[in-house]
């Protein structure tokens, strides 16, 4: 069995991350990581949803794509590091992806035969979605596997 688990650095992913280990490691499945590079978009000031476009304009910015292939790598270092920390045989590999989330991951899923996947969410308010999308969402509604959603 091969399982996904997107993450972007969230405490959110980082759960998801933790329950497909206990998952994978009970059924001697293996975990692909992902993390979608989109420089396009980067919020600064933290995990708290924003509730205007005010905060908005203040908090996102643009990044340039190298700085987030490096962020992208961090994040996916970090996660397989975590794999290889606890007590499990679970074989881990991490893939980078170019472009929007909510669409490259799902065409990822389209591609790469996978039995599962796993994503964190953070649970935002419609209007903050409405701003950035939910990528859990999106793969809820587009996946052709089963979708665990871990809050």
């Amino acid at each position: 069995m091969k399982f996904l688990v997107a993450v972007d650095g969230s405490n959110e992913s980082t759960r998801a991350l933790d329950y497909a280990i206990t998952i994978a490691d009970g059924l001697g499945a293996s975990l692909t990581v992902v993390h979608a590079v989109e420089p396009t978009v980067y919020s600064e000031g933290g995990d708290a949803p924003i509730t205007s476009f005010g905060e908005a304009e203040r908090r996102l910015v643009i990044e340039a794509v190298a700085d987030a292939e490096d962020r992208g790598q961090r994040v996916l270092d970090t996660a397989a590091d975590h794999v290889s920390a606890t007590d499990t045989d679970t074989d881990v590999e991490t893939e980078l992806l170019y472009g929007d989330p909510m669409d490259v991951i799902p065409t990822y899923l389209e591609r790469v035969a996978f039995d599962g996947v796993f994503v964190g969410h953070r649970g935002y308010s419609k209007r903050y979605e409405g701003l950035l999308g939910s990528v859990a969402k999106r793969l809820v509604e587009r996946s052709s596997v089963p979708v665990t959603v871990v809050r």
